[in-house]
């Protein structure tokens, strides 16, 4: 098992949140049922899911989790997408914010590889 919260990697994805919840607020009020309310399930579901799998008690069962985890974030990065074709955010927003989902997806997948199968 892993202390999840000394993880930099859920730590990260915190961040993501936090910035995902900052960016929704600024969408049309007709999303809230919608995107809003789908990508911000999505960036909970990252550092929810690292948590979890930080509390099972096999390495396997960790990686299971971790991978819900990037399932969630290639989610979340759709979802940016899907946004800023609908012109909910700017290309800067855009770029700040899916800098940052790369990130975490990249240390997802090196924690991920470092747990034995």
């Amino acid at each position: 098992m892993h202390n999840f919260k000394e993880l930099k990697v859920w730590q990260k994805s915190r961040e993501l949140v936090k910035e995902i919840y900052l960016i929704t607020k600024k969408f049309p009020k007709d999303e809230q049922f919608g995107l809003i309310s789908q990508i911000r399930r999505a960036a909970v579901s990252i550092p929810s899911n690292i948590a979890e799998g930080c509390g099972r008690k096999t390495d396997k069962d960790t990686k299971r989790f971790f991978d819900i985890a990037q399932g969630s974030s290639f989610e979340v990065e759709a979802q940016l997408i899907l946004a800023y074709d609908l012109e909910f955010i700017s290309r800067e927003e855009s770029a700040k914010i899916w800098k940052q989902t790369q990130e975490v997806q990249k240390m997802i997948r090196g924690f991920s590889q470092s747990l034995r199968d």
